[in-house]
C-alpha cells in the first residue's frame, strides 16, 4: 500500500495518505474533504542519478580526508 503526498484545496495543507489502491479516493485527515492533489515526491534513494549523472551526494560526503568531521572528531 503505497504512502502518497497530497496537498489539500480546501484546507491548503500538505499530507501523506496510505491509498489502499488506485480506485480509492482518498480523504483529507484534516478536513475531511476529498479534493485532493496528489504531489510529485523526490524519491530519498541516494542511488538516483542526476542530469550530469553522478550520485547525490550523502550526508557528510564534502569530499574532505576523513569526511566532513575531520577524521571522525565528530563521533561518527
Amino acid at each position: 500500500m503505497p504512502l502518497y503526498e497530497y496537498e489539500c484545496k480546501t484546507c491548503e495543507k500538505t499530507v501523506e495518505v496510505l491509498v489502499r489502491n488506485e480506485t480509492e479516493k482518498p480523504e483529507c485527515p484534516g478536513c475531511g474533504d476529498h479534493d485532493l492533489e496528489k504531489l510529485i515526491s523526490v524519491p530519498a534513494s541516494p542511488a538516483v542519478k542526476s542530469a550530469g549523472g553522478s550520485s547525490l551526494p550523502m550526508a557528510g560526503d564534502c569530499g574532505a580526508p576523513g569526511g566532513c568531521c575531520g577524521g571522525g572528531a565528530c563521533g561518527i
